[in-house]
């Protein structure tokens, strides 16, 4: 700039701007840094002077300004003496000229229209020859308008005022902001005001500062223009209720596209937009209204499933009929918006309510229960507790004595039929008491019994144990009925001690008979017969320990008579079996002589008539002898009985199970047997297998005997009685017990030794 002294002055090196938001910032020139605060080389005296002191205006939200002191911290409605001196100092003694018009970004001039208006217009009229330079001092030191001389670069005295006059030749010049900085060159570099500015860079960041300000106009003013669009519009698709929220874009253009509104704008994705934005905006209405309706439905339906008196364990089935034949729910309109999935949900917190509400109920009287419960246990107790007192409940006691005391007691009857602990289970409980208390005071008698070795036996009387209590001061002071317990339970145990005692001797007596007995039965040299004698056996048998054991002769001459007792029934039993051989060996005989076609006369001495051949009868066994080994090879199924001689010999020896039995428990298993085998020959007649011929005698048998035509068909079920019978004796035999009492270990292994 040249001044009236031709100096020019050193171009600013800050510059004001706005941000998108309208927030003014600062922004340097030369190193491009940018700030909030406004740096010291814009700040005007007035402001210098208020900066250096500590009080700062503020501005509250009614309005109301106040000052805050950044260092005390400390605020003020009144303005301080400090902030009057500093806003004293800053007024100047003159009226200044009016500031130049000042562009900030997003803003507007910090002068007035009219006066830049003013302004200009005596610019022009001065012409080019007697331009107007603002900030010149006059003699008088006022600052006002200038005449200097005629130059064709404007001067102005600040950098705002410059860059004011910049941007106001661009708006004139009608620059757009999406020129590019040469476009905008060419099309103001011939008006003076180009060089308002000198610094080519300072003139294009003055060219983006106003295409950013008028590119936030023109957002502001489309901003405006489709709100008030927006709102027209949906005033005219209010005016067409025909309109609804499911109403397509296709479907409304042709209703409205008649209206003004609708032909204020060109765009019709604009329209579509707004219409969109209307359609969304029902929706959301729609939404709302129906989730309204809904609920009050839902309350509704809670008060109709309320009135129809549901039951907890009630089913969904029962209750839809229910429900759905209600009255109320069919005459109301609003509850058909309510889904089958949204009664079942009012059904299911309904009947959770009423679950709850049975099971606090339930919870509440099973807690009056138990409280009812233990009262009458508590009662019971003090009732136990008294009979304690009184001395009717003490150690040893049985329930037997007291409950003819209690049995009329209401304290008593209460306690009957309840859960829990019985009434027995309680009066145990004091009497196991009353039994650890006795335990303490039994200790204390078995220790004076030792002091004094007094020992009680049999014969020891209570008032012999009750003198030796009291001697001594540590028994001298228990009650009588404590001794007498005391004593009956020492004097128990003693005699029980006796009665084991004196088992144990006869039982070691029992078993030293026993040996002596097997000494006797195994005497090799001479060995014991039936014709032995006491006296013939005694010299024998006298060295041995055994013998030497026992103590009188009675009990050796004892154990000698149970030898030659179980020598006689070994006798007895083995004639029993030969004349039971010699039956049956003669039943044999006359079962094989009718087989082979004998009649009776054969004993008087006649015969009788040979039977006829069978001349088939090579064939049929054969082919049976063959379906016999074929079965033999399948499974090895056991079809075939045993060999004859086999079964024969089986017969003719018996067991030694079966000659250990007395002959009565023999007897009693051949009537046995004799009933088993009638009862398989009527059962077992149709088990054989039938080879196609009219014999049915196994091959076997036809093999070992090949002159017999055709067998008996009894013949079958004699062998399988007679494999029963082997079954039979293969069984665990009864023993005879002739003295269970004196049964001991020796004669176990005496059974042992006989087999």
């Amino acid at each position: 700039m040249n001044g009236v002294n031709g100096i020019g002055a050193p171009p600013a090196l800050w510059s004001e701007a706005r941000n998108a938001d309208g927030r003014v910032y600062y922004y340097n020139t030369q190193t491009k840094a940018t700030q909030w605060t406004k740096p010291q080389e814009l700040m005007s005296p007035a402001e210098r002077a208020l900066a250096n002191q500590p009080w700062k205006e503020y501005t509250a939200e009614g309005g109301r300004k106040y000052w805050y002191n950044t260092e005390s911290k400390q605020s003020s409605w009144e303005m301080p003496e400090i902030y009057k001196t500093a806003l004293a100092q800053t007024v100047p003694a003159a009226k200044p000229a009016a500031p130049a018009q000042q562009f900030v970004a997003g803003g507007t001039s910090n002068v007035s229209y009219s006066q830049q208006r003013d302004r200009d217009d005596y610019s022009e009229r001065l012409g080019p020859e007697r331009q107007i330079g603002y900030g010149q001092h006059d003699l008088s030191g006022s600052r006002g308008p200038t005449f200097v001389s005629q130059s064709n670069d404007p001067d102005y005295s600040t950098f705002e005022e410059g860059e004011a006059a910049f941007i106001k030749l661009l708006r004139r010049s009608n620059v757009q902001p999406d020129w590019t900085w040469e476009q905008t060159m060419r099309a103001t570099i011939k008006d003076p005001q180009y060089r308002a500015l000198k610094d080519p860079k300072d003139r294009k960041a003055a060219f983006e500062k106003y295409a950013i300000e008028v590119r936030i106009q023109e957002k502001d003013r489309a901003k405006e223009r489709l709100a008030k669009l927006r709102s027209d519009f949906g005033v005219m698709l209010r005016r067409h209720p025909e309109i609804k929220h499911y109403t397509r874009w296709r479907t409304a253009r042709p209703i409205i596209e008649g209206e003004t509104i609708f032909r204020s704008t060109n765009d019709d994705t604009e329209r579509r937009q707004l219409f969109e934005e209307y359609i969304i905006e029902l929706k959301k209405a729609n939404i709302e209204r129906e989730a309204v309706t809904r609920k009050s439905a839902m309350d509704e339906l809670v008060n109709i499933l309320k009135a129809l008196d549901l039951e907890p364990y009630t089913r969904w089935s029962e209750a839809h009929d229910i429900i759905q034949a209600d009255e109320k729910f069919q005459g109301d309109d609003k509850f058909k918006t309510l889904s089958k999935s949204d009664i079942l949900t009012a059904f299911e917190n309904h009947i959770k309510s009423l679950e709850r509400t049975f099971n606090d109920e339930r919870q509440r009287e099973k807690m009056t229960k138990a409280r009812r419960e233990r009262q009458n246990r508590d009662r019971f107790i003090d009732l136990l507790t008294q009979l304690k007192t009184n001395g009717k409940v003490k150690a040893g006691t049985k329930w037997m004595e007291i409950l003819p005391l209690v049995q009329e007691d209401a304290r008593y009857v209460a306690m009957l039929g309840q859960p829990g602990s019985t009434p027995i289970d309680l009066f145990w409980d004091m009497v196991e008491e009353e039994e650890r208390a006795l335990r303490l005071v039994r200790n204390d008698v078995l220790d004076v019994l030792e002091d004094k070795r007094f020992e009680i036996t049999t014969k020891t009387t209570l008032p012999e144990f009750s003198s030796v209590m009291s001697t001594d001061r540590r028994t001298a002071s228990l009650s009588s009925d404590a001794l007498s317990l005391i004593f009956t339970r020492l004097y128990e145990k003693v005699v029980r001690r006796t009665e084991e005692d004196k088992h144990a001797s006869e039982r070691h007596q029992r078993r030293t008979i026993d040996a002596l007995r097997s000494k006797i039965k195994h005497l090799s040299n001479p060995p014991v017969t039936l014709s032995s004698t006491w006296d013939t056996v005694r010299p024998y048998i006298s060295q041995f320990e055994e013998f030497k054991a026992l103590d009188s002769d009675d009990l050796r001459r004892q154990a000698f008579d149970k030898v030659m007792r179980r020598l006689k029934e070994k006798d007895e039993d083995l004639e029993h079996e030969r004349n039971k051989e010699r039956s049956g060996r003669r039943d044999r005989d006359r079962e094989r002589d009718l087989r082979n076609g004998h009649s009776s006369s054969h004993h008087h001495g006649r015969r009788s008539r040979t039977p006829e051949l069978d001349p088939y009868e090579a064939d049929r066994r054969k082919a049976m002898a063959d379906r016999e080994r074929q079965y033999h090879k399948s499974g090895m199924t056991g079809l075939s009985p045993p060999p004859r001689d086999s079964r024969d010999r089986h017969e003719r020896i018996p067991s030694r199970d079966h000659l250990r039995l007395s002959h009565y428990d023999r007897d009693r298993r051949e009537r046995d047997e004799e009933r088993e085998r009638l009862y398989r020959t009527r059962g077992s007649r149709g088990d054989e297998l039938d080879y196609g011929g009219e014999s049915r005698t196994s091959g076997r048998r036809r093999r070992d005997s090949d002159g017999e035509s055709g067998g008996s068909a009894r013949k079958r079920p004699k062998r399988d009685r007679e494999v029963e019978r082997r079954r039979e004796r293969t069984k665990t035999p009864v023993v005879d017990k002739e003295e269970p009492a004196i049964l001991s270990g020796s004669e176990e292994g005496e059974m042992v030794e006989a087999e």
